[in-house]
């Protein structure tokens, strides 16, 4: 596709004008104008946007491919952002340039793609304006820490053209390409269920402390940015912030994301959440910090099977001796499935007794993070959708919402894909969108 500087301006402008966006990057951002013909060998620019740990996972893995170069390196804390420099800078012998404010990262023209980081209620807005700013993006999952802002994020990334791969990466994995393989082929015959457990200590949070003003160097507000205002406390700080619901959603929106989207791939499932129920709570652990559920139960009524979700924060222990992992119950066998392998556990036929099918050695994996990110600095080159798309981040992360909402409100949820709805549940349709706190707002694509 063709893009002059002129065109992306006055596509810009007619989009704010349309949307009465406040709090936007500033004007000089759409100066950038990405390069969408890069050649095979020309080198990929990009940027991080929140530093400490997946993020800067994904930038690691970023760097060990050919012709990449990190540019710029974003976070509201000094200590993080230091030390990422540093570690940077050994890395690929040239020091990134250092940001506190996302929004000046994305106005550097000299960034082709961006990758995102951040807590989960920071994915949205960073990802708007790097689409409106002509930048691809890998981002974090889940996509974002609502339904509405995810819906947001697929219009963005479509009206733009970007090269978006959301950070699901078994998509790329080989032995999770193979699993599902084995098993759309009819190998376990008909699948009627897939269970799926997760068992975390980290689920429960860190224990429970004091306010205390903020540490030196971290810019606090700009971290709660859209979110409500708060006083500063480590406990939903660093490491433990994804168990309140103004950034995250617990153990169902971290690893359930990844573990749902194994359970909607083995049907190829592209359609909008069925009937969700749930039960559970906050039953142990009074002494830690946390508004997510450590206890919980989940039931997806699907066309033609069921989904059941299933996590105990503050355990180890799981099904067929795994903390976490997936079993695809099909009627010649259930095969089970997590990221070190998966194994076949085949059902006796007492007619010719025998098993129903032959039974096979364990199949073993290895991390494809490195590989996902591959894919993605691929497509930003060759202009195709990579392994993840944004849509399936946006079904999956739907799927692990609904989940919380439906025990949050107590409610058998049922979408209303027409209107984007609960229906008449209007304690659930309140949670679809968050209220952006002032100076920020929700740009509208």
């Amino acid at each position: 596709m063709s893009f002059t500087r002129r065109k992306f301006i006055n596509d810009t402008s007619k989009i704010i004008a349309a949307t009465g966006l406040s709090t936007l990057a500033p004007a000089s951002m759409f100066a950038s104008v990405r390069r969408n013909n890069l050649s095979p060998n020309e080198k990929i620019t990009v940027g991080l946007i929140g530093a400490k740990n997946m993020g800067f996972g994904d930038l690691k893995n970023a760097l060990k491919q050919p012709n990449v170069e990190c540019v710029g390196i974003c976070d509201i804390d000094d200590t993080i952002l230091n030390d990422r420099t540093a570690e940077v800078t050994k890395l690929q012998g040239k020091v990134p340039i250092q940001y506190k404010d996302f929004r000046k990262l994305i106005d550097n023209k000299d960034i082709d793609a961006v990758i995102i980081g951040t807590p989960d209620h920071w994915h949205c807005l960073p990802f708007i304006y790097a689409c409106q700013a002509g930048k691809d993006i890998y981002v974090e999952k889940p996509l974002a820490n609502s339904i509405g802002e995810c819906d947001v994020m697929v219009k963005a990334a479509r009206k733009y053209n970007r090269v978006v791969q959301v950070g699901q990466q078994q998509h790329t994995g080989s032995h999770f390409n193979g699993a599902m393989d084995f098993m759309k082929s009819g190998k376990i015959g008909q699948i009627r269920k897939v269970n799926i457990w997760a068992n975390f200590n980290y689920g429960t949070g860190q224990p429970a402390v004091p306010d205390e003003a903020v540490p030196a160097g971290v810019d606090f507000e700009t971290w709660l940015g859209p979110a409500p205002q708060r006083t500063f406390n480590k406990a939903r700080f660093h490491g433990s912030w994804r168990m309140f619901w103004d950034y995250g959603g617990g153990l169902m929106t971290d690893w359930g994301v990844h573990l749902l989207d194994m359970a909607l791939w083995v049907k190829d499932v592209a359609y909008t959440p069925p009937p969700v129920t749930a039960a559970g709570g906050n039953f142990s652990f009074p002494n830690n910090a946390h508004e997510t559920f450590d206890t919980m139960s989940v039931s997806y009524q699907m066309k033609d099977y069921t989904i059941n979700w299933e996590h105990s924060a503050g355990l180890q222990q799981g099904p067929y001796g795994r903390t976490y992992g997936l079993a695809f119950v099909g009627n010649d066998a259930t095969l089970v499935l997590d990221r070190s392998s998966w194994e076949l556990f085949p059902e006796y036929d007492n007619a010719k007794k025998t098993t129903k099918v032959p039974a096979m050695p364990k199949q073993t994996g290895a991390d494809s993070q490195a590989e996902h990110m591959k894919n993605f600095l691929e497509c930003v080159k060759s202009r195709k959708d990579p392994n993840c798309t944004i849509e399936n981040g946006r079904l999956v992360a739907a799927y692990a919402h609904m989940a919380n909402i439906a025990l949050r409100t107590n409610s058998r949820l049922v979408w209303n894909e027409n209107d984007r709805n609960f229906g008449k549940n209007d304690a659930a349709n309140a949670l679809i969108m968050p209220k952006y706190r002032k100076p920020w707002s929700l740009p509208k694509v």
